[in-house]
């Protein structure tokens, strides 16, 4: 099983997002548009995975992610934003991917931070 937390504020990218991860093998999801919101989903059930947006309507990815690992330890993540230069702090081995992001890119981010 793979939980994945998505971070994004755009429900149509979100929800492209789910259905790419879920034939590569995720198994469920929980969804945040809000750096608060995705502090609240992680601590509701604990992603495997974590993707997330850089700018949010409310915080952002960034921060969300760091206190989600503060709180929970090392997590995988995948940043996909159209603002690369904006991940602060998005330190490695974080993968940043550009949007818009296809299955194929994705694909290979996710295998090469989970095991799945």
């Amino acid at each position: 099983m793979c939980h994945v937390l998505i971070i994004e504020d755009e429900p149509l990218i979100a929800m492209d997002i789910q259905d790419m991860l879920g034939r590569m093998g995720a198994t469920s999801f929980a969804f945040a548009e809000t750096e608060d919101e995705a502090i609240e989903a992680a601590r509701v059930q604990r992603p495997d995975v974590i993707t997330s947006d850089v700018i949010l309507r409310e915080g952002t990815g960034p921060n969300a992610v760091d206190c989600i690992q503060n709180e929970m330890g090392p997590l995988p993540v995948i940043f996909i934003t159209a603002t690369p230069g904006s991940c602060r702090p998005c330190p490695p081995p974080y993968c940043i991917l550009c949007k818009p992001v296809g299955p194929a890119i994705l694909s290979t981010a996710f295998h090469a931070v989970t095991p799945y």
